[in-house]
C-alpha cells in the first residue's frame, strides 16, 4: 500500500464516524493501540486535523502525519513534536493556511523574517506571535503593515508612534480598527486623519452595495 493511501481495517470501520468531530465524546477517548497505528491517524486528521491530539509521540513527531493535519486544520502544529513545531516547511506551511498558527511555531521560528511575514500576509494579528525583536523591527513593520494594517496592533509602543509605519498601516485599510492601534498622539495627526478619510472612502467603494 502506498504511503498517503493509508486504510482503515475492517474491524475498525466505525472509527471515524466516532471522530468526525473533536468534540465527541467517543472521539475523546480513543487511545492505545489506535493512537499508535500510523493508517488510522492518518485517516483521523483527514477528517480532523486537531485529531492530531490523540496520535502517539511517535506520530506527532512524524512529518506526513504532521503535514497531512495541517491541510485540515493549521492549528494542528499545536500538538506536533517539539522537532517538527522547528521544521521550516512544516510551520510555513501551516501559517500560510492559518496565520495564527504562528504561536504553535519554535521560538527559532518566530524570529523567521520570511515565516512572520507570510502569517501576517494570512492574518495581520499573527504578527502578535512573532519574536519581539521583529515586532520592534521598524524595517519588518513596515512591510508587515504593508501587507496588513492590522498587524500594527502588536508592534512595539515606539513604532505605534512612528508616523511612517502608522501611515502605511492606515492606508493599507483592509480594517476600520487599523487606526484604533496607533499612538494618541498620531490619532490626532493631520496627515494620519486624512489618510484614514482616503483610506474609509476607498473601503467603501470596494463594499458590495
Amino acid at each position: 500500500m502506498k504511503i498517503g493511501e493509508p486504510k482503515m481495517p475492517s474491524d475498525n470501520d466505525d472509527f471515524l464516524f466516532t471522530v468526525v468531530k473533536i468534540q465527541n465524546p467517543e472521539f475523546q477517548s480513543v487511545s492505545g493501540d489506535l493512537g499508535s497505528n500510523r493508517e488510522i491517524i492518518i485517516e483521523v486528521v483527514k477528517i480532523d486535523g486537531l485529531g492530531l491530539q490523540l496520535a502517539s509521540a511517535e506520530l506527532k513527531a512524524d512529518k506526513e502525519v504532521v503535514l497531512e493535519a495541517i491541510k485540515k486544520n493549521a492549528f494542528a502544529l499545536k500538538f506536533a513534536s517539539d522537532e517538527i513545531r522547528n521544521d521550516r516547511e512544516v510551520v510555513f506551511k501551516a501559517v500560510k493556511k492559518g496565520g495564527c498558527a504562528l504561536e504553535f511555531a519554535s521560538v527559532e521560528l518566530k524570529a523567521d523574517r520570511e515565516i512572520v511575514l507570510e502569517a501576517v500576509k494570512e492574518n495581520g494579528y499573527a504578527l502578535e506571535f512573532a519574536s519581539e525583536e521583529l515586532k520592534s523591527n521598524k524595517k519588518f513593520v513596515l512591510k508587515a503593515v504593508k501587507e496588513s494594517g492590522v498587524a500594527l496592533k502588536s508592534v512595539s509602543p515606539e513604532l505605534k508612534s512612528d508616523k511612517e509605519v502608522v501611515l502605511e498601516a492606515v492606508k493599507e485599510g483592509s480594517s476600520p480598527t487599523i487606526f484604533g492601534f496607533a499612538s494618541e498622539e498620531l490619532k490626532n495627526d493631520k496627515e494620519v486623519l486624512i489618510a484614514l478619510d482616503k483610506s474609509n472612502e476607498e473601503r467603501k467603494l470596494e463594499e458590495p452595495e
